[in-house]
């Protein structure tokens, strides 16, 4: 009987525990000319937990080779068995290595409880690694691979330092510091992400006929209208662990020690990670592009072993695309054979020959932006771009460069005088009841991510007819450049300084980077390009790790941080900067009230002005290059 028949038939949970207790008599063979697959070895961890494995094995003619190999390992919360990864490990163990598939804590076939994030995961990490380094067939040197939350689970294990770890390929993963990013963001919560991540992983993850049917009738987008969850009061009820996690990450908004857990941060924990070959792979897109970044820089700057940055114009998981949402970047932009090959060429650096750094430049990055603006085939407006290399991140030539935002909603290299009156600063009014829609940008887990018109239109969620452009709103201030007389080229961190008040005791403030395209036949209304954006919780300004509200009317300067991005304005573009109080269901909506964070009953509106004037101009910094980068390869 197949493994996808024993499932379907008994149910995940039963399978878990069918193969723990067979595992204890045989292990299940599958022989192919040139792999041979072990099926639910079961690994034993410190505590005795057995987590269930599938080892590939290169193979000539059905039977294993006799020799040593080095290993790869993947673990994952999604099933060893899930499509992608089988035809990974398959093709790394066709190339000489030993792949091995590895289900995590109570997921699928392994025992144990699943929790996110879980403080137990780095310690089965590392029981994995070094078990699986001293078997017989092992050389003993051990890479890891995997996105998402395998690139996570990679990151888990570094942290404990295993001696036999020797290269690791994290592909849009490995947060720096949840707080900071991808489950909290400027003091608010990653709902979108957070959220509808569990509302799709237990009926995943469960055999319970009734909890498939509850999940397919309580859908994600209704429950965001439900907010603030309250304990036993939701679906996630149904499924205890998720429930605790996801309150945790909701109402401790605090940088407190739960944040700084081995399992949720990785910044705390970088001078004991281990000192190994790693390659930190990125999207312009993806929700983890800042720790992708930060991850980079600091275990560079730590580490003696070859450490590598690659970024590529994608949303999470796309590397093998040449669009982000409805915006595409050309053929270059995709690395089609990123699973196998690209990532094949990179381990054997590491694992099987010299050890040493390539010659090229550590950094790889997709400099977006150098299109002709057309429709293609599939609708999307052509921004094109290319690749290209750097000695270090931030790149070194970049030079900071402040665009002033003004009353008129101009927005200047020249700092404006003094200005009086109306013009000295606007004011808008934030209703938490109708919060700005989240057009695209750096987000998962089905809220829908990449690059937009940032109009609103019936498949992003809170948007309402007559689904115009964000701009048109009147809680959105738009700043904005004159059409550029020439390219310029922004590549690097971005920050947007505000000075800001409300007549509230906390809210929010949102930056948005925009590439305005003009009019044009294939586009005639233009297309506002969402470059990327980012939220501050006044209450936590300054980079503040415990809650402070501010006193109504007092004005503040805040500070934003967007993502980074790589991006060619094209003369005849405008740089546009869109400020506003929300960005649902990508954040959650600040109620205004002050109450504790995730448990309040109330909502107000706020009257939030924005400053630009005398000693109080507003605006953004952008790392703008003298020149466009030259263009590179991206072979491994």
């Amino acid at each position: 009987m197949t493994h996808d028949l024993i499932t379907s038939r008994l149910g995940r949970r039963s399978v878990r525990m069918l193969f723990a207790i067979a595992a204890l008599w045989m292990t299940l063979i599958v022989n192919a000319d040139d792999v041979v697959v072990e099926q639910n070895v079961m690994v034993p961890m410190r505590d005795g937990t057995l987590l269930a494995t599938d080892v590939y094995h290169p193979a000539v003619d059905g039977k294993v080779i006799g020799e040593r190999l080095p290993l790869l390992l993947t673990r994952t919360p999604y099933s060893k068995s899930r499509e992608s990864s089988v035809a990974t490990a398959m093709y790394l163990a066709k190339h000489g290595y030993v792949a091995v598939v590895q289900d995590m804590r109570g997921v699928y076939e392994s025992q144990g409880v699943f929790s996110k994030y879980s403080v137990i995961e780095p310690e089965d990490g590392y029981d994995t690694v070094e078990w699986l380094a001293k078997q017989d067939w092992s050389d003993g040197r051990v890479g890891m691979w995997g996105t998402s939350y395998a690139a996570h689970t990679q990151a888990d294990a570094a942290k404990l330092n295993p001696p036999s770890l020797q290269a690791m390929l994290l592909n849009q993963g490995g947060m720096a510091n949840a707080w900071d990013h991808a489950v909290r963001h400027g003091g608010a919560f990653e709902l979108g992400r957070e959220l509808t991540w569990a509302f799709r992983q237990i009926p995943m993850e469960s055999d319970d006929p009734a909890i498939d049917a509850l999940f397919e009738k309580e859908k994600i987008t209704a429950w965001y209208e439900a907010l603030p969850f309250r304990p036993g009061l939701s679906p996630l009820a149904i499924a205890p662990e998720f429930e605790a996690y996801i309150l945790n990450e909701y109402t401790r908004s605090d940088y407190s020690d739960f944040w700084k857990r081995i399992s949720l941060n990785w910044s705390e924990y970088y001078e004991e990670t281990a000192d190994v070959a790693m390659l930190h792979v990125g999207g312009w897109y993806d929700i983890f592009l800042r720790g992708t970044i930060q991850n980079y820089v600091e275990l560079n700057r730590l580490k003696d072993s070859p450490v590598e940055l690659m970024i590529g114009p994608w949303t999470h998981s796309g590397n093998d695309e040449t669009f982000a949402g409805d915006v595409d970047f050309g053929s270059a932009a995709a690395i089609t054979d990123f699973d196998n090959d690209f990532q094949r060429r990179w381990f054997d650096r590491y694992l099987k020959n010299s050890g040493t750094a390539p010659a090229r430049n550590p950094v790889r990055l997709f400099v977006m932006g150098t299109g002709d603006g057309s429709r293609t085939d599939e609708g999307r407006i052509m921004h094109g771009g290319y690749w290209t290399e750097a000695a270090a991140w931030p790149l070194p030539n970049a030079e900071t460069t402040a665009y002033y935002f003004t009353g008129d909603g101009a927005m200047t290299t020249t700092k404006p005088e003094t200005e009086s009156g109306a013009n000295s600063s606007t004011t808008y009014t934030f209703d938490p009841t109708h919060p700005v829609p989240t057009i695209g940008g750096n987000v998962s887990s089905r809220v829908i991510d990449g690059a937009f018109d940032q109009r609103e239109r019936p498949d992003f969620y809170a948007s309402r007819e007559p689904y115009l452009p964000l701009r048109s709103r009147n809680d959105v201030l738009v700043f904005q450049t004159e059409p550029l007389a020439e390219d310029i080229v922004v590549a690097g961190p971005i920050e947007v300084v505000l000075f800001a008040s409300s007549t509230a005791v906390d809210t929010d403030f949102t930056a948005k980077l925009v590439d305005v395209y003009p009019s044009s036949a294939d586009f005639p209304g233009g297309f506002d390009m969402n470059i990327s954006d980012a939220l501050v919780r006044a209450s936590y300004r300054d980079d503040r790790h415990t809650r402070d509200l501010i006193e109504p009317d007092e004005v503040y300067r805040l500070v934003i941080r967007p993502f980074a991005t790589a991006n060619v304005f094209k003369k005849g573009h405008r740089i546009r900067v869109d400020i506003s109080s929300s960005n649902f269901p990508r954040f959650d909506v600040n109620p205004n009230t002050g109450e504790p964070l995730g448990k309040h009953r109330r909502t107000i509106n706020a009257d939030n002005t924005v400053h630009h004037s005398g000693a109080m101009v507003s605006h953004i910094l952008l790392p703008v290059l003298p020149q466009r980068p030259s263009p590179s390869n991206i072979d491994n």
